[in-house]
């Protein structure tokens, strides 16, 4: 071997451990909170920073602290160390870094940690618009305000870790503030939950107790449920309600929801036989505040997406408007089959409209405008041809377009009855039905006439058969006639 390949490998050699030593700074450390960065004001954080095996100590800071603010020996197998917060404050809320010391020294330090606490504050309202219910893959708009002038709203999103989005409050011309979130496409993957804040300017990291939280339904295409109540459309305060989802799919969950609430309600399904599923939901006593249109949905517990939408289902509060109606029938409440009739509601306060309704009918009340005439609000409900079916009990109701699932109280009841059916193809007679003792009189007469008309038959007959047998025995005499 040349002296100058020896050098040449005594060099690699001498070179070779020293350059892995120096190849560079060991990886930045990962920094985390647990149960989250957003804690509530007096609950407890634990703050973990992860490094490498080879870490002798870690080092947690918070931005504008000139010293550390905790140093921690690893925990096994050293790669991580744990430094606690027993009860969150305000003070407590800022950025955080850290890093680690090995033998070739401290790391880079991780990535900032945004630690916020929360309940400084009260809640802010969280809506969805137009509705929480969301056709898959469409867009919506979450709205978060308040009556309070505060600087910043935040919007979070329930298991997710990406950073909250944050936007600048509006004041509103009745005076309230609010920012407007736009969420979408909507779809069944996940689940949809969002909570907001809002904070000042000058602490950023010192928010709002949350807003309820808001779920978002994405409803889908497969198969709607049916909707229906157990005690009719039209209620009085203080009845219970029971609202009943079914389907022949199979759902295992059903969700109820009322038009213009921010929330709905969700019950697991009932199986009542094979092949069918229902979900009871109870609402009673009910109150005005219950009146509404109402619609269901039904899910598989293997799927986050919602069926279509039931058909609406209109719950009606009666007694809720003071001014009387009256029902009447035209010409009259008995009435034969095959005739027209005509239920007259009228009223002398003011109504848009009135609504008809029928004793046990399984069908969804008749509404119609209100006419004004006579110095009176009225509605006709004409009924032809009249059959069986239409005889029962009555009522009406007056509403009003402000809110139309308010109704009055209601007329009182009209009984229309329905004779028996006229029968056949032919016309009913147009004159006065005729007594048994009516026809014994016609037909004694025409008996007489009859009589009377044979026996002159026969006495005529009679006369020529006398002359005919006269003359037969006594010839001359008819020759001398």
């Amino acid at each position: 071997m040349t002296p100058a390949l020896t050098a040449l490998l005594c060099l690699g050699l001498s070179l070779g451990p020293r350059t892995r030593v120096q190849a560079g700074p060991f990886p930045k450390p990962t920094l985390w909170a647990e149960p989250g960065s957003v804690i509530s004001w007096g609950s407890p954080v634990t703050i973990w920073c992860q490094g490498s095996l080879e870490a002798q100590e870690y080092q947690l800071d918070k931005e504008g602290s000139p010293e550390p603010l905790d140093r921690n020996n690893p925990l096994e197998p050293k790669n991580k160390a744990r430094f606690s917060i027993p009860s969150m404050t305000q003070h407590h809320a800022g950025r955080y870094r850290c890093h680690y010391y090995s033998s070739a020294g401290w790391s880079e330090p991780s990535d900032p940690l945004e630690l916020v606490t929360t309940g400084f504050y009260n809640k802010p309202t969280l809506s969805a618009l137009p509705s929480p219910v969301v056709a898959s893959g469409g867009n919506m708009t979450l709205r978060c305000g308040s009556q309070k002038g505060y600087h910043h709203f935040v919007l979070m999103k329930e298991g997710e870790h990406q950073l909250p989005r944050t936007l600048d409050s509006q004041q509103l011309h009745s005076g309230g503030f609010q920012a407007l979130f736009p969420v979408g496409p909507v779809t069944p993957s996940h689940r949809w939950r969002f909570t907001c804040y809002y904070y000042y300017t000058n602490t950023p990291r010192v928010w709002s107790h949350p807003s309820d939280p808001l779920e978002i339904l994405p409803s889908g295409v497969s198969r709607k449920p049916s909707l229906l109540t157990l005690q009719g459309p039209v209620l009085a305060p203080g009845q219970s309600l029971t609202l009943q989802c079914g389907s022949d799919v199979g759902y295992d969950r059903f969700v109820l929801y009322k038009e213009g609430e921010r929330d709905f309600l969700q019950r697991p399904g009932q199986q009542p036989q094979a092949g069918l599923s229902q979900a009871n939901f109870t609402l009673g006593p009910v109150s005005p505040s219950h009146g509404g249109q109402y619609r269901c949905y039904g899910a598989h517990n293997l799927s986050s997406e919602w069926s279509a939408p039931s058909d609406p289902l209109n719950i009606l509060m009666a007694g809720q408007i003071y001014d009387t109606v009256s029902l009447s029938a035209q010409p009259g409440p008995t009435v034969a089959s095959g005739e027209n009739v005509t239920l007259l509601c009228q009223s002398r306060g003011y109504f848009d409209t009135f609504l008809l309704t029928k004793e046990g009918a399984a069908h969804p009340p008749l509404r119609l405008r209100s006419m004004y005439g006579a110095h009176k609000y009225q509605a006709e409900f004409p009924m032809s041809p009249v059959t069986s079916a239409h005889a029962g009990t009555y009522r009406c109701y007056g509403s009003r377009s402000s809110n139309p699932h308010l109704l009055s109280f209601p007329s009182e009841p009209l009984e229309l009855m329905v004779s028996g059916h006229s029968g056949g193809s032919s016309l009913p007679p147009t004159g006065p039905p005729s007594t048994p003792a009516s026809h014994a009189k016609d037909y004694t007469v025409e008996n007489l006439i009859r009589m009377g008309m044979a026996g002159l038959v026969l006495v005529f007959l009679g006369i020529l058969l006398f002359e005919a047998q006269h003359s037969q025995r006594n010839p001359q005499d008819a020759a001398g006639r």
